[in-house]
């Protein structure tokens, strides 16, 4: 038996930024709520679109990309189609070639995480696949993400 306690849901102000998602009828499953597989594909969404709009990323031609070489999530409550989310965003480890990206997704209007999850990207160069250092648009971009705390923390050190 494990002595492990049970993971409670993060809340609203536990995240830096925030990317709404209309769920699509495509996204239920047989059981009649959002399959869990879905959640992923929200995370990474909210993930790209930030990137993106900070020109941190250049998903077409860009020198680095991000390859996941970790993932997970926890599941609280169900969503279902129709249903306007946030999806939560926030970096909980930043290296020199790899980000923890920290999500959660929020129903609109509510404060307590219905699922959160992670994954870790290591970027690498495009061509070769080798771990490249993360810095430029991308590692502002990623620092703007970690939490007042964090990055205060990082200063004093």
């Amino acid at each position: 038996m494990s002595s492990k306690a049970k993971p409670m849901p993060n809340s609203r102000v536990n995240y830096v930024f925030f990317s709404d998602v209309q769920t699509r009828w495509e996204d239920n499953d047989i059981y009649g709520h959002i399959n869990n597989a879905v959640y992923y594909s929200y995370f990474d969404s909210a993930v790209n679109a930030y990137l993106i709009e900070r020109d941190a990323l250049n998903i077409h031609e860009g020198d680095e990309i991000g390859l996941v070489v970790e993932s997970g999530c926890q599941y609280f409550s169900e969503l279902a189609y129709p249903q306007k989310i946030d999806v939560g965003l926030r970096v909980g480890y930043l290296g020199n070639s790899s980000v923890r990206y920290e999500l959660a997704l929020f129903p609109l209007g509510s404060d307590v995480a219905t699922a959160q999850g992670f994954f870790t990207h290591v970027y690498v160069d495009r061509k070769g696949r080798r771990p490249q250092k993360i810095s430029g648009n991308l590692r502002r971009a990623l620092t703007d993400l970690l939490p007042v705390t964090t990055q205060q923390k990082s200063l004093k050190l």
